[in-house]
């Protein structure tokens, strides 16, 4: 009797168990005019990896050709298009907020132009599941690659040490377009650039706390021209361009006292020079070209001090506006996810 009454109760127990939902793993292709690759792409991400659930998602920024239809053939789960052409960061950022709305754990974003090899993910999230890092990059092992032309190579090994300056993250390959992301860190993630989000992302990722880190991965050689890189000098004009502004966005007084301190260094060179020729070698009042130089110098470095001072003070309202977004975020997905479930 006893152990039928025992039987009931783990029976009874057994019903109103949870299910065990399976975890997401959302791969984002942002794509613009890759009806020729898009499809390759999709076919060689694998459906299922380190036991999530693979959703494929495209994001078609105002394609002229078929590369929607081409995404939709090859079975991309869902494809988001915009009505014009916004540009990579646009459409990288307006993944990032899709995936975690239809509930990604981790979140790989890769490329349409089949350069990369989809075979790696599983090994590009691993870190993110063993806790290790936050953020994932591919590292493409640029100074290796024979089939890149040497100056989109030369360009890109010195944007990553800008960057790596910048980010203070070790990282060797900045420009690099395939890499995983954890759902906190897509949800805290904000890109204002127009032109790319690599750069942008990383120097980000460090004045967020999340952790980065890099593997190699494999690079193919591309079939066709860039659709992002039409021209190598504006793209260089463009990343160096989003790389200041960021860094003024988040390390603003950093930035301005280095500028500050060097202008200062430099105002002393004259001032120095005014002081030795007119009072050793002379008795005074001579050269009053070089102490006015040199005193104009060092009141423009006294100013762009202050400028980063100021400059600061807006930085922290706008972390402290970032974290309330990323909270409001958090809480509108988290209703999203709960209305799903009921």
């Amino acid at each position: 009797m006893r152990s039928k009454k025992l039987q009931l109760t783990i029976e009874s127990e057994s019903l109103h168990e949870k299910p065990i939902q399976r975890k997401k793993l959302i791969v984002q292709i942002p794509a613009y005019n890759e009806a020729e690759n898009i499809g390759k792409v999709i076919k060689e991400i694998p459906r299922k990896t380190n036991d999530h659930e693979v959703i494929i998602i495209v994001i078609d920024d105002g394609s002229t050709d078929d590369t929607a239809e081409e995404a939709k053939k090859a079975g991309a789960d869902f494809v988001f298009r915009n009505t014009k052409n916004s540009g990579l960061a646009f459409s990288f950022q307006r993944g990032l907020e899709e995936a975690v709305k239809l509930g990604a754990d981790i979140i790989v974003n890769t490329d349409a132009d089949f350069q990369y090899d989809q075979k790696e993910i599983p090994k590009l999230i691993q870190p993110i599941l063993d806790k290790k890092a936050d953020i994932v990059s591919g590292n493409r092992q640029v100074e290796t690659l024979e089939h890149m032309q040497k100056m989109k190579k030369y360009g890109n090994i010195l944007g990553s040490k800008v960057v790596r300056f910048c980010a203070n993250n070790g990282i060797t390959d900045a420009s690099s377009g395939f890499r995983a992301y954890s759902r906190e860190a897509a949800q805290k993630l904000f890109i204002t650039s127009k032109h790319t989000y690599t750069h942008e992302s990383l120097i980000q990722a460090t004045h967020k706390n999340l952790k980065v880190m890099e593997i190699p991965v494999t690079f193919k050689k591309r079939n066709g021209d860039s659709k992002l890189i039409k021209s190598v000098p504006i793209h260089i004009k463009k990343s160096v361009a989003t790389i200041a502004r960021t860094t003024l966005m988040y390390n603003s007084l950093k930035a301005f006292s280095f500028i500050g301190i060097l202008l200062m260094l430099i105002g002393l060179i004259p001032l120095v020079r005014w002081f030795w020729l007119s009072y050793v070698i002379t008795d005074g009042g001579q050269h009053i070209q070089s102490l006015l130089l040199g005193s104009l110098i060092i009141i423009f470095g006294g100013f762009s001090i202050l400028l980063g001072l100021i400059s600061d003070i807006i930085a922290i309202n706008r972390r402290h506006l970032e974290e309330i977004l990323f909270r409001v975020r958090r809480l509108e997905n988290e209703k999203n996810e709960y209305k799903e479930k009921e």
